[in-house]
């Protein structure tokens, strides 16, 4: 068996933050739906790939752990993708800054 030597999965865990600091900052300051639904990917890939030193180590736990995470992205992947859609019918445009929540204005 393999084992991942420390400095390996040091860039990969480095490697994993710094997407998904790029996909926290990119979903922070996004104006439209669509970069919003990258950002979110983005944070998503981060997790997949923090799971990778985990299948080395214990590859059991690590295939329920990417299991779960494979249904919740795909869950939300269909949820983005239907609240884009119905945006866009509804107003032609996918701006988030005319979305009202609560009845008050974004």
């Amino acid at each position: 068996m393999l084992e991942p030597n420390a400095m390996t999965v040091t860039i990969i865990y480095l490697s994993a933050f710094a997407i998904l600091l790029v996909g926290f900052l990119t979903a922070i300051s996004s104006k439209d739906l669509i970069r919003l639904l990258i950002a979110l990917e983005l944070m998503f890939g981060a997790v997949f790939m923090s799971l990778i030193p985990v299948f080395v180590l214990a590859a059991n736990p690590a295939f329920g752990t990417s299991i779960i995470a494979i249904f919740t992205s795909a869950g939300e992947l269909l949820v983005l993708i239907a609240a884009v859609i119905i945006r866009d019918r509804r107003n032609k445009n996918v701006l988030i800054e005319q979305i009202t929540i609560g009845g008050d204005r974004v």
